[in-house]
């Protein structure tokens, strides 16, 4: 939002130098991204405008930035703020001060829990919010057909938002396979966003059906895992999303593609990150840094993260620290190490008066709780055959593999095998709509007693549950009833931790700090049960995601991604 003070005309004054301006940034360099030149001169600033560089500049309130370098503020053009867990504020006291001055979300997650609602709270949050927060409207509620979800959004439920003026346009449609065969809910809504941004969502869509697919004028994509898809995708005019969370890390596989001639059709997103890495790591300025250190041109790596994302989704008014742009600068120390010392948001510099002028809204979806209570007998995998389908993780990628192992067959049916790392894998339907609860096997977690449980559960946020015992399994999805969601470790019938994520089952009503210290605690958990994944519990939440290759399981069944069909166990 504009700042009240701002004119034209005082803008003009100041950027000729008649009157002193608002603010200067005085004595640094700035990163020009047209040249890749590191240019001497102050920064002035009218409002939420830059309005003078390459020059001297007098201001009513003066910074001095010697032996510093200003960069544009960083755009995370795809992610989902209730992945951080938690609310919109909080996730703006976090992140900004890493230089996030944009962050493009999909409320997905929420809308796939409360539908309008959710969508409503985020708009009314980012109102609120230093930084600015765009939202694309949740193309895909449900996801699939293979989930119970707890809410659906038809088109005309979007469309009265389509206008609003935080919405850029329609959010990753992750549903390929309907777009491809026309689906006629696909179809009504790809219809109405013509012209407007469309998000993709494309893991491993190649060839043929890539062309089919960007036919419909979808233009972005965060799933891409390779550079050779990558290469394909930006040959077909797609813009390629690197992706680097807690989870999903694309960073170092995409490298290659992150050229200065590339540059302009590639940007970053972290789909998403914790409080307890970003802590520990950063946001965007992890991945600028990443890159620059394994050899990445600054010119390139500093494009993707801002002015080649704010155009790839029209967002005409941000991207370079240049006259007449928005003032989101970010005050670095050096750009190979990217630490934001300063940060400005529309011209202001950020700091805790910023963040203590913000009105709160009220949080939503408490005690969307609903599953049933479950036993140990609901877990029991009944089979004469002991050869069964296993879910295979594979490390930092929410990509699976479809395995199979001969399992043991007790009297209570197929058993778990910790000699190789095959234990339960369970999803019980928590929205109170079908009751149902479905079980398979994983390979990859490392356990060796006890179970993991939480309701992050992508897309639809059922209960996910992953065991070694029965018994722990159903403690640890009873628990979860009984602290409105989040994320529980169990062990010999003792919950040894716990994080309540009691905002719609997803989201901390805490700050980030505890939200952190908490995650630190029930890492630790995890590991003790012999857990060897790096972030255990965002693992967990992806194996329930049907439109992720290759075998996944929902509360429906196991799900072959491949055929987009449910399969028998």
């Amino acid at each position: 939002m504009a700042d009240k003070s701002f004119s034209i005309e005082r803008a003009i004054d100041q950027g000729i130098g008649r009157e002193p301006a608002d603010l200067v940034l005085k004595g640094g360099r700035f990163f020009d991204l047209v040249t890749g030149e590191l240019v001497e001169g102050d920064i002035a600033i009218c409002g939420d405008r830059i309005v003078g560089t390459c020059a001297e500049y007098r201001g009513a309130h003066e910074i001095d930035i010697s032996g510093r370098i200003v960069v544009p503020g960083f755009i995370d053009t795809h992610l989902h703020i209730e992945s951080s867990l938690v609310t919109p504020h909080e996730f703006d006291r976090c992140v900004l001060p890493c230089g996030v001055t944009t962050a493009i979300c999909d409320p997905h997650e929420i809308a796939n829990v409360l539908g309008l609602e959710g969508i409503t709270y985020f708009l009314d949050s980012v109102a609120e919010t230093v930084m600015d927060i765009r939202v694309q409207l949740s193309s895909c509620v449900p996801a699939t057909h293979l989930e119970t979800s707890g809410a659906e959004l038809t088109v005309d439920d979007l469309l009265p938002f389509a206008d609003h003026p935080s919405v850029i346009g329609l959010a990753e449609f992750m549903n390929f396979p309907g777009v491809l065969a026309k689906d006629p809910g696909c179809m009504a809504k790809l219809e109405a966003f013509q012209g407007r941004h469309i998000d993709g969502h494309a893991p491993l869509v190649r060839g043929y059906d890539l062309n089919g697919y960007l036919a419909a004028e979808i233009r972005t994509d965060h799933e891409t895992t390779s550079a050779e898809e990558a290469l394909e995708k930006l040959r077909k005019g797609m813009h390629v999303l690197v992706r680097e969370g807690s989870v999903s890390k694309d960073l170092a596989a995409l490298m290659p593609i992150i050229t200065e001639r590339n540059s302009p059709f590639i940007a970053l997103c972290t789909d998403d990150r914790n409080p307890l890495d970003i802590a520990d790591q950063g946001h965007l300025d992890y991945m600028i840094r990443t890159a620059i250190a394994a050899g990445v041109e600054p010119l390139a790596i500093y494009r993707a993260a801002s002015i080649s994302a704010a155009r790839a989704f029209g967002l005409k008014d941000r991207g370079l620290v240049a006259p007449g742009w928005r003032a989101d600068l970010v005050v670095v120390d050096s750009l190979e190490s990217c630490r934001a010392e300063i940060v400005l948001s529309a011209g202001r510099v950020v700091s805790d008066d910023l963040f203590a002028a913000r009105n709160p809204v009220a949080p939503v979806g408490r005690n969307s709780v609903r599953a049933r209570r479950v036993a140990a007998a609901d877990f029991r995998a009944r089979s004469n055959s002991g050869r069964t389908r296993t879910i295979g993780i594979v490390p930092g990628q929410i990509i699976t593999r479809d395995l199979e192992f001969d399992l043991p067959v007790g009297e209570n049916g197929v058993g778990i095998d910790l000699a190789n790392d095959v234990v339960k894998v369970a999803v019980v339907e928590r929205h109170g709509r079908s009751g149902n609860i479905a079980t398979g096997f994983v390979n990859g977690f490392g356990l060796k007693s006890g179970a993991i449980a939480s309701t992050v559960s992508h897309d639809s946020h059922n209960i996910c549950i992953v065991g070694c015992s029965d018994e722990d399994m159903a403690l640890a999805a009873n628990r979860l009833g009984e602290i409105e969601g989040g994320f529980v470790v169990v062990q010999d019938g003792n919950v040894l931790a716990e994080l309540a994520l009691p905002v719609a089952g997803l989201m901390s009503t805490a700050s980030y700090e505890t939200v952190r210290d908490e995650l630190k605690t029930l890492r630790a958990a995890a590991f003790a049960l012999g857990s060897t994944l790096e972030e255990p519990f965002l693992q967990l939440a992806f194996i329930a995601l049907p439109v992720i290759p290759h075998l996944k399981i929902t509360d429906m069944g196991l799900v072959d991604v491949n055929r987009f069909e449910l399969i028998g166990t």
